[in-house]
């Protein structure tokens, strides 16, 4: 890799490290390996899986190493607010911390329920000993005022938005960016066809998958990507899952195999 690519990578890696951690760290915010069943409100899970696998036979393997069972999704019972509100908390944290932070956080609500106007009620004392940083002091009292002025759609009125559209409108709040909200679109709204480019767990994915050495760039992802439509989403997922396996690029199927099922 050149001096001015490996520029480049340094420039969105640290962007994506601005919005959140999962962009260095996949491990710190993915969904959870426990598994359900095979269909989802929005869309079949088989049919997904048999889809990607006709058009991309790289994927498939990988589909076959991690299995085919569908993860269970993040934050399908929360409000948008709510969600928004922990993917804040938890950017620039390990796991562990930020869970922390948040529960913290949880337990300044009636009922540990956090809602807009209870949030605005609370002094910045009170969030700083939750564990809350000034900047994110600063971004959850955003998205509070925004949701208190209705600029938050409700999940009924998010369910009927176009992704780009609810994207445009989440990026105003201020600590949220397009990879925050791509994964509100994935494990909350169950939208099928996201691909999250500059997400590095599924750049890293990509390079396992197809054995390249390199990561791509995230125009080449998109471009790239484009066989997994309509199902982008599920390709994801299984990119994440393909970056959590310690093999070094060109290995033989039946060693990533091995890892997995150890």
């Amino acid at each position: 890799m050149n001096r001015t690519l490996r520029k480049r990578e340094g420039v969105r890696d640290s962007a994506r490290c601005a919005e959140g951690s999962s962009a260095h760290d996949p491990g710190a915010a993915l969904p959870p390996v426990a598994l359900r069943g095979v269909t989802s409100r929005g869309y079949d899970w088989d049919r997904a899986l048999a889809h990607l696998g006709r058009r991309d036979r790289a994927l498939e393997r990988i589909i076959g190493v991690i299995g085919p069972g569908k993860p269970s999704r993040l934050g399908s019972a929360q409000t948008p607010f709510a969600t928004l509100l922990r993917s804040i908390v938890y950017q620039q944290l390990s796991g562990k911390a930020a869970g922390t932070i948040h529960r913290r956080l949880l337990g300044l609500f009636p009922g540990r329920r956090p809602s807009a106007r209870a949030l605005l009620a609370l002094g910045d004392d009170a969030l700083r000993g939750a564990g809350l940083s000034r900047p994110k002091i600063l971004a959850v009292r955003d998205l509070a005022a925004k949701a208190a002025a209705r600029r938050v759609p409700s999940r009924r009125a998010l369910d009927g938005m176009e992704d780009e559209a609810i994207i445009e409108r989440l990026t105003e709040i201020r600590g949220v960016g397009r990879w925050t909200v791509e994964m509100l679109l994935i494990f909350t709204l169950d939208r099928p066809d996201v691909l999250p480019v500059t997400d590095l767990g599924v750049r890293r994915g990509f390079m396992v998958c197809r054995r390249t050495g390199e990561l791509p760039e995230p125009a080449d992802l998109l471009a790239q990507g484009e066989i997994w439509r309509p199902y982008r989403s599920v390709a994801s997922w299984y990119l994440w899952r393909a970056s959590e396996l310690p093999v070094p690029p060109g290995a033989p199927f039946p060693a990533l195999r091995a890892i997995a099922c150890s």
